[in-house]
């Protein structure tokens, strides 16, 4: 073989090899743009916040695909995949701002409705007032235990493996609100449970951010921080056995300990 011939053999090996690498990396921007076109599609408060986002998405991502299918610019299909894939980000940013805002608007709406519902009990006589109190304890759904008062929110105000409070919390979480806003020496440690599935230590990780997400919530309604603890137990504490499904629904939980009238908790577990 002579030295031009394999020059130019070895320049057409190399040629091939780039254009084996560059095919491989259009193909991974596809699949990613693909991927998160796929999850902003199926999602409902993504498509109600944010259509015409989806909408580019879906469309800069067909492109792409149009363009890998024959012999087209490699480049054409990153840039277009990326546009799909940039549309996709913007449509959930979209969608979390206005999740956030909705969520904000909630609240405003119940500390409105929390302000008229403790001035009606400011204007309750003393002997009307207490028991407008013992009504809320009982509202409040609390039960008297070795360590106190104690409240529980079950599994089924999270999904699954998250630690955001759905919508349905609200009105529970509310109900102790006003118990703690007309009793304002009276505190509160909020415990974090989950069943034994899965790793310990995410376990662990979830129930603290479950019970802080609770906290959250009661200080965006006005309970001030210094009045609240914040524990995650993880597995640990079980109140029953974890062999079965309603055993471990029983397990994954968050207790509201609530203190004497003088703010006197009980100690940690």
């Amino acid at each position: 073989m002579t030295s031009s011939r394999f020059a130019s053999f070895t320049l057409l090996l190399l040629s091939a090899l780039v254009a084996g690498c560059t095919s491989q990396q259009s193909r991974q921007s596809l699949d990613d743009a693909a991927a998160s076109f796929q999850q902003v599609k199926e999602d409902t408060n993504v498509l109600r916040s944010a259509p015409k986002d989806v909408i580019r998405a879906g469309e800069s991502l067909a492109r792409a695909e149009r363009l890998s299918s024959y012999w087209g610019s490699d480049d054409d299909v990153i840039h277009y995949a990326y546009l799909s894939q940039r549309y996709s980000q913007i449509a959930r940013q979209h969608s979390d701002l206005n999740l956030n805002q909705e969520r904000l608007a909630r609240l405003d709406l119940e500390r409105e409705r929390l302000q008229l519902a403790l001035r009606e009990a400011k204007l309750l006589g003393a002997q009307q007032q207490g028991q407008w109190l013992e009504e809320q304890m009982v509202n409040l759904a609390a039960s008297e235990t070795d360590r106190g008062l104690v409240m529980t929110l079950g599994d089924v105000l999270f999904d699954a493996g998250r630690s955001e409070l759905k919508a349905s919390a609200t009105r529970t979480i509310l109900k102790l609100v006003q118990f703690l806003q007309v009793n304002p020496r009276r505190t509160v440690r909020i415990e974090g449970y989950t069943d034994n599935r899965g790793d310990a230590a995410e376990n662990l990780e979830l129930s603290r951010a479950r019970a802080q997400a609770v906290a959250d919530v009661l200080r965006d309604l006005g309970i001030d921080a210094k009045r609240i603890e914040v524990k995650g137990y993880g597995e640990a504490h079980p109140l029953a056995e974890n062999a079965s499904a309603k055993g471990r629904a029983q397990n994954r939980r968050v207790e509201i300990l609530i203190s004497d009238e003088q703010g006197h908790l009980s100690a940690d577990r």
